[in-house]
C-alpha cells in the first residue's frame, strides 16, 4: 500500500529544526567573525583534549560537536582501567589530529552527565556528532579495536553530518587564521519543492532535491531531516501493513521483518513502539544482524529529531543494552 500525502510535520517539530538550523547558521557566522579578527581557524594540539564539567558541557561537548565528532570518556580516579584506557585515547587524539576531539568526564564529579548518558559502569566511551549521543564501547578495548570503532565514527560523522573535522598547528595561537567562507544558500525554494514532493507521494523527487542541497551544504540541518523523512517513506512505500505486521510478530529474531515493522510503527506515528521494538532486537541480536538494527534506530532517531524526549529516553535505553 503506497501511503497518500503522507507528511511527517506530525512526527517531527519543524520549528526547532528551522531553528536549529538558524542557530547553526549564527554559529558559522561568529566563526567566521572570529576569523577574521584573528581567533578560530586552526587550534591548537593542546586543545584536543579537554577536561568538562556539567557547567562547560553545551559548549564543549553539544556545539563542538557541531565542528567535529567528540569523543567522552567516562573515567575516575579510583577506576584503574581508567588509567589505562586515558592515556591511550589522549595518544590517539594528538595522532588523529582534528578528526575528533577528547572530552574527559570524571564521573565522581559529575554524576548528573553520568545518569543522563545511563552510565553503568566505567571506563565508557560515548560520540556526540551533531549533538547526537552515540555509545561506542566500554572497557579498556585493545587499541585496534578503539582504532577501528574511531575510524567508523569519523566516517559516519563525514558522510551522514558532513563533519570533516578541525584543523590543528601547532602555531595555531600565534597565526592568524584566514576567513572562513560565507554558508552556502539559500535553498528555501528548493527546499519548499522538497516538501510538495514529500506531500504529493513523490518520494524519489523529494529525496533527490534533499540530496542537492547536502551535495553543496552537506550541514545542512532541514535537509539531512528531509532526506531521512523521504527515504524512510519511500521504505514504507508498497509495504502490506498486515502481512509485516504478522512476519515481525511471527519471528521476533527475524531482525529483517522487525526493522520493516517499525518503519510502520513511526510513519503511523507510533514513535515509542518503533524505538522499543528496536531497542529490544539490538538486545536480542549479535554481530552483523545488531549493528543492522543499532543503525536503522539511528536513522530513526534523526527522523523524529535529536531534541526530542523519545529520542533522548531511547537512547538511554540503547546505551542499557549495548553495555
Amino acid at each position: 500500500m503506497q501511503p497518500r500525502n503522507m507528511s511527517m510535520s506530525g512526527v517531527v517539530d519543524l520549528a526547532a529544526v528551522k531553528a536549529a538550523g538558524e542557530a547553526k547558521a549564527k554559529a558559522e557566522q561568529a566563526r567566521a567573525e572570529a576569523a577574521r579578527q584573528g581567533g578560530g581557524g586552526a587550534v591548537s594540539p593542546s586543545s584536543l583534549v579537554v577536561d568538562v564539567d556539567e557547567a562547560g558541557f553545551e559548549r564543549d561537548v553539544l556545539q563542538r560537536s557541531a565542528e567535529v565528532p567528540v569523543v567522552i570518556d567516562f573515567w575516575a580516579e579510583w577506576c584503574e582501567p581508567c588509567k589505562q584506557l586515558g592515556p591511550l585515547l589522549e595518544r590517539l587524539a594528538t595522532e588523529y589530529s582534528g578528526r575528533f576531539v577528547l572530552a574527559k568526564i570524571d564521573v565522581d564529579a559529575n554524576q548528573m552527565l553520568m545518569q543522563q548518558f545511563g552510565i553503568q559502569g566505567i571506563p565508557a566511551v560515548f560520540a556526540v556528532v551533531a549533538g547526537q549521543a552515540l555509545p561506542l564501547f566500554q572497557g579498556a578495548a585493545p587499541e585496534a579495536q578503539i582504532r577501528q570503532t574511531l575510524d567508523q565514527l569519523i566516517q559516519v560523522a563525514e558522510q551522514r553530518f558532513g563533519l570533516t573535522g578541525i584543523t590543528v598547528s601547532a602555531d595555531a595561537e600565534g597565526e592568524p587564521a584566514a576567513a572562513a567562507p560565507a554558508p552556502a544558500g539559500p535553498y528555501d525554494a528548493v527546499l519548499a519543492a522538497a516538501v510538495q514532493a514529500l506531500d504529493a507521494g513523490d518520494f524519489g523527487g523529494a529525496i533527490q532535491a534533499y540530496k542537492n542541497v547536502l551535495a553543496d551544504d552537506p550541514g545542512n540541518t532541514e535537509a539531512k531531516l528531509g532526506l531521512a523523512q523521504a527515504e524512510l517513506l519511500r521504505r514504507v512505500q508498497g509495504m502490506d501493513p498486515q502481512q509485516v505486521r504478522k512476519e515481525a510478530a511471527d519471528r521476533p529474531d527475524d531482525v529483517s521483518a522487525q526493522v520493516r515493522a517499525a518503519d510502520l510503527d513511526l510513519v503511523g506515528g507510533h514513535v515509542e513502539d518503533a524505538f522499543g521494538r528496536l531497542v529490544e532486537t539490538v538486545r536480542r541480536a549479535s554481530g552483523e544482524d545488531r549493528d543492522t538494527a543499532r543503525l536503522r534506530l539511528l536513522e530513526l532517531f534523526e527522523v523524529v529529531g535529536a531534541e526530542d524526549p523519545r529520542v533522548t529516553a531511547a537512547r538511554s535505553a540503547l546505551a542499557r543494552v549495548l553495555f
